[in-house]
């Protein structure tokens, strides 16, 4: 029953509170947020804690991982494409990886932290049309640990943030034992604003509906309370 803004603030703060950090849910919340909600999300979490988030995250995190959650949590991401850069971003992108010897994170971190999800569409088309590669692909190649799932996070999210939800929780489900806690986040905080876009999505990715993999992950009343936050099947 937490409005959603309050759920993110009290998730985040419990992400970096105490011992060790748990940078999955600062990946999901920070990249599938809007920038304005990103803002609301720092000034709420200042009213709730009267702690700035950032220099919390900052406490807890480190190298380009860190700078590139400073960035996004400073919610001054560019608007709408400026053509002009398309092409020289995919072209930097392109040298700063696949074409160096080594990885030029910072490069990564820049392009994909400031500009807007529509530019950054058009510099996928171009840097496939560049490399031969997905961008994505590239990522996998050439970064590693939590640097490599917060820029996946950024450039799937700027695909289709609900895409991106359904392959989070398709992967929180898949296998041996199940990710509650990412099951039970994403459901909840997502229950009332994209739910239809992401079991769309995931019926089109996976080879059965959210509803049937719920259904058969789960059991008894947490099993119920997950379908009914679903909303329906879509077999």
């Amino acid at each position: 029953m937490t409005p959603p803004l309050a759920y993110d603030v009290s998730s985040l703060h419990h992400a970096i509170k105490g011992a060790g950090t748990d940078e999955k849910v600062l990946v999901q919340i920070l990249t599938s947020r809007t920038p304005q909600q990103v803002k609301d999300i720092v000034a709420a979490y200042k009213r709730e804690y009267d702690h700035d988030l950032e220099k919390d995250v900052c406490g807890d995190t480190s190298g380009h991982f860190q700078r590139l959650l400073v960035i996004l949590l400073q919610g001054n991401r560019q608007t709408g494409i400026q053509e002009g850069n398309v092409e020289s971003d995919a072209q930097t992108l392109f040298k700063a990886g696949e074409q160096k010897f080594g990885t030029d994170e910072q490069t990564f971190v820049t392009i994909l932290g400031n500009r807007s999800a529509e530019h950054l569409r058009k510099v996928f088309d171009a840097y496939m049309k560049l490399s031969g590669y997905e961008l994505e692909e590239s990522i996998k190649r050439e970064t590693s640990g939590c640097l490599r799932e917060l820029l996946l996070a950024v450039v799937k999210c700027a695909r289709s943030v609900p895409a991106y939800f359904a392959e989070t929780l398709y992967h929180a489900m898949k296998g041996a034992g199940t990710d509650d806690d990412t099951l039970i986040r994403v459901m909840v905080s997502r229950s009332e604003v994209d739910m239809l876009d992401i079991r769309a999505s995931f019926r089109k990715m996976f080879p059965c509906s959210l509803y049937s993999m719920i259904k058969g992950d789960t059991n008894g009343d947490y099993r119920k309370a997950l379908l009914l936050l679903c909303g329906g099947d879509d077999a």
